[in-house]
């Protein structure tokens, strides 16, 4: 069976499109944004460098870097950095227009977050109260 996707050295998927800033598909030619590594990152990296990314007004490669740590962090993180990129991918809805698929997302990633706060897991220095109220103000416009 041959496959559509566009895939790299190893066989895995990868998307070798360019996509614009808010991450959709440019057509094959046109310049995008450079893509994010998928090397996996220490914690206190991977938050600098989403935060760089959120500055930058790119929260879907904002999620990407926070994915990448989330596939490969220890199973009792796994909440966290996955609660993270949900935020990510919320805001990246706000930002195309989508308001209820960002309000969702980021109801589902409060959810994952608050639950992880309880369990006492490490924050790496992350307000995630303040993070969280922030994600909110700014699909509900406030």
């Amino acid at each position: 069976m041959v496959s559509d996707r566009d895939r790299n050295d190893q066989g895995r998927a990868q998307q070798a499109r360019p996509r614009d800033a808010l991450g959709r598909p440019l057509p094959y030619g046109e310049v995008g944004v450079e893509p994010i590594s998928e090397e996996p990152l220490p914690p206190a990296e991977t938050l600098a460098y989403a935060r760089r990314l959120l500055d930058d007004g790119r929260p879907f490669a904002a999620h990407e870097a926070l994915e990448v740590r989330w596939k490969s962090c220890p199973e009792e993180e796994r909440e966290l950095w996955q609660g993270l990129a949900q935020l990510c991918v919320g805001l990246t809805h706000h930002e195309r227009g989508n308001a209820v698929g960002a309000a969702r997302l980021i109801e589902r990633a409060a959810g994952r977050l608050e639950a992880y706060e309880r369990g006492a897991g490490p924050t790496y220095g992350v307000d995630l109260g303040a993070v969280i109220a922030c994600s909110r103000g700014t699909v509900q416009g406030g």
